[in-house]
């Protein structure tokens, strides 16, 4: 009897015990959900809004009737943005494997869907500012960079310990070195370098071929070593690979200060022009070059210029493999009836060649696989339009003059490039546009003169890119440029790649495809302008830019006057208020509104903005119990169910 007693009061106050324990979660739940759930749209003071759920639509998409007024617009800003939790420290909106999950889309994992962009709803965008890792610091400056950076800023050492053989990176204390090794070049990306350059016999043993090779497309890229080495060849690279298992490898080369971008070749084209590359390499990439009749390989053959190579390199200790050797006959097969040639093949390495003509492709037997593609097919258009099993037939221009008519680089970046007419550009306006450009550039260095050094930045990203003008005017300091060309002009994106600069094409109404914290300096000519005309949201457009924005780096926002006046009544809630200057610019020649520009500095913050140790043990709750229990049903009217959900 005493014994059953006994176990009746254990297992009663086992179940207060439990009871309390709930309670104190439930608590927990409610401030930590109202406190700084990520996408919750509250504000404080005056600006505060009623919210039935976590996520909210857009509460300051603002749309301006009069945008060249001069009058000030009285319009609603936020006093404060919440900062999200840190967690998101690392969060990507469009590439985030959790919404993924939470909305329940059913994707072909066999083709890599999961890793294309998949971006929320309006209603659960993110509306919080992504905060930096525990320790972060300001990034080691270009050059040094390229060999070693703050392990606190990109806290993952797996690559280090899985590609421990292969050279990728070594950690040392608290930074992380990179000695310049890949999968087939254990002993330096500059040793392959030149490799390559002799098995293809370019004067010198130089890749640049006279600076006739300018544009690389790297594939399944890795940390982009292989990039990063090139540049002192006078080559620029895309390195491109997806936010896979290969844990945060391009986020490690945009914090070396390398060019590169996430990306996959999956189901739909990738955001370049056509005829965009005189190189396409993957050294071991993991890629399955033969799924669905070698699309894969036609999207290449859309990329590269007409003659055009593509180095294929896996490990010698495949060589003798039977798997590896029957796909390296298939391979051969398919590009055979692409047209394409072997040029060069040594040990584990082979280069093919395109043709620099039609004419191949016209003597083809009828039926041979793969068919050309319609003539009304457009392959400069790029946006969310699907990769066609078909070889895209050159111009007939670029057929005729059996090229792309690129003359070398450097002069190329100032030529008039030969596409120019494809897009209604003259050779006056081009030329007056790269005149107009320096100029420009000119006048906002001036501005920044006191507050910049020669090393402040590396990585430069410009939103609306026209013709290049704008990069093409930085050539002569040591920072790269992804030029980003809106849907609506992506066709001018061809131009860009014709002056031998890299760029993409993106709709600013959504997130940027980019790790948080990877750009320097961020340039909006009209960006803001050209999104309020299609009534997207200028505010989730700061949201995503201050993610992508470094800390202690710059923006330069060129617009009407309405524009900027509201623009700038944000600074101070997005912390952007660590230098400021404001200008009346030069009417130019390409100037065809009154504008205004408004430069800032991003300061410098860290966790201990809204991170208090009970908001610490809160998330540390979520993160537990979500691991064990999986997710909880929705609640639009219980904010807490829905981050609970979240985690799942």
């Amino acid at each position: 009897m005493k014994h059953t007693a006994h176990s009746l009061s254990s297992t009663r106050h086992l179940k207060f015990l439990l009871l309390g324990f709930i309670v104190l979660l439930a608590l927990l739940c409610l401030y930590y959900g109202s406190s700084f759930a990520p996408s919750s749209r509250r504000f404080d003071g005056e600006n505060s809004f009623r919210s039935g759920s976590l996520f909210g639509g857009n509460l300051f998409n603002h749309r301006f009737d009069d945008l060249h007024g001069h009058r000030s617009l009285i319009l609603e800003v936020p006093k404060t943005i919440p900062v999200c939790d840190e967690m998101y420290s690392e969060l990507i909106p469009c590439l985030d494997r959790n919404l993924i999950y939470q909305l329940r889309l059913k994707l072909n994992m066999t083709l890599m869907e999961h890793y294309e962009r998949q971006c929320p709803p309006t209603e659960r965008r993110y509306n919080c500012l992504v905060p930096p890792p525990v320790g972060y610091k300001i990034p080691i400056r270009w050059p040094n960079s390229r060999d070693e950076v703050w392990k606190a800023n990109i806290p993952h050492t797996h690559l280090a310990k899985e590609k421990s053989d292969q050279n990728w990176m070594v950690v040392n204390g608290d930074k992380i070195n990179f000695p310049g090794g890949g999968t087939h070049f254990h002993d330096g990306a500059d040793k392959y370098i030149i490799a390559l350059a002799k098995m293809l016999k370019f004067p010198g043993d130089k890749l640049h071929n006279g600076g006739n090779l300018r544009n690389v497309l790297d594939v399944g890229c890795g940390v982009a070593s292989f990039g990063a080495y090139l540049l002192s060849h006078d080559v620029i690279t895309m390195s491109l690979a997806p936010n896979d298992g290969h844990e945060n490898q391009i986020q490690f080369a945009l914090e070396r200060g390398i060019p590169s971008t996430l990306g996959v070749l999956g189901t739909k084209r990738l955001p370049y022009p056509s005829r965009s590359f005189e190189l396409a390499h993957c050294s071991r990439c993991r890629i399955d070059w033969l799924q669905r009749d070698g699309i894969l390989l036609l999207e290449l053959d859309r990329l590269l210029r007409p003659g055009g190579y593509f180095a294929y390199s896996s490990p010698e200790a495949y060589a003798q493999d039977p798997k590896n050797r029957r796909i390296g006959t298939a391979m051969h097969d398919i590009l055979k009836r692409m047209c394409w040639k072997v040029v060069a093949k040594k040990d584990q390495t082979v280069i093919w060649a395109k043709p620099v003509t039609n004419s191949c492709y016209l003597k083809r037997d009828p039926g041979t696989l793969p068919p050309l593609c319609n003539l009304d097919d457009d392959p400069d258009l790029t946006w969310n339009v699907p990769m066609k099993a078909c070889l895209s037939r050159y111009s007939k221009k670029m057929h005729k003059q059996k090229g792309s008519g690129l003359v070398p680089w450097p002069q190329r970046l100032f030529s008039v490039p030969p596409r120019s007419e494809e897009v209604g550009v003259s050779a006056e306006e081009f030329k007056e546009d790269s005149k107009v450009w320096k100029l420009r550039v000119a006048e906002y260095w001036n501005e920044m003169r006191l507050v910049i050094q020669w090393d402040s930045i590396r990585n430069v990203m410009d939103m609306n890119s026209n013709l290049g003008g704008f990069a093409a005017a930085l050539i002569n300091k040591d920072v790269w440029v992804m030029n980003v060309a809106p849907v609506n002009s992506s066709a001018k994106l061809k131009i860009v790649y014709d002056r031998g600069l890299l760029g993409t094409v993106h709709d600013w109404c959504e997130a940027f495809s980019t790790y948080p914290r990877t750009y320097d300096l961020l340039h909006a000519w009209a960006v803001f302008s050209e999104i309020n005309v299609r009534g997207c949201s200028m505010h989730d457009l700061l949201i995503d830019m201050d993610r992508i924005l470094r800390p202690d780096g710059f923006v330069i926002i060129r617009d009407v006057p309405a524009v900027i006046n509201y623009i700038r009544k944000y600074f101070t809630a997005l912390r952007w208020d660590g230098w400021l200057s404001e200008l009346e610019p030069r009417v130019d020649a390409i100037s065809k509104v009154e504008e205004r520009v408004l430069i800032a500095r991003k300061k410098l913050w860290g966790n201990e903005i809204g991170f208090s140790p009970v908001r610490r043990l809160g998330s540390a709750v979520w993160n537990y119990f979500s691991s064990r229990f999986g997710s909880f049903n929705k609640s639009t009217s219980d904010s807490c169910l829905e981050f609970w959900k979240l985690q799942n």
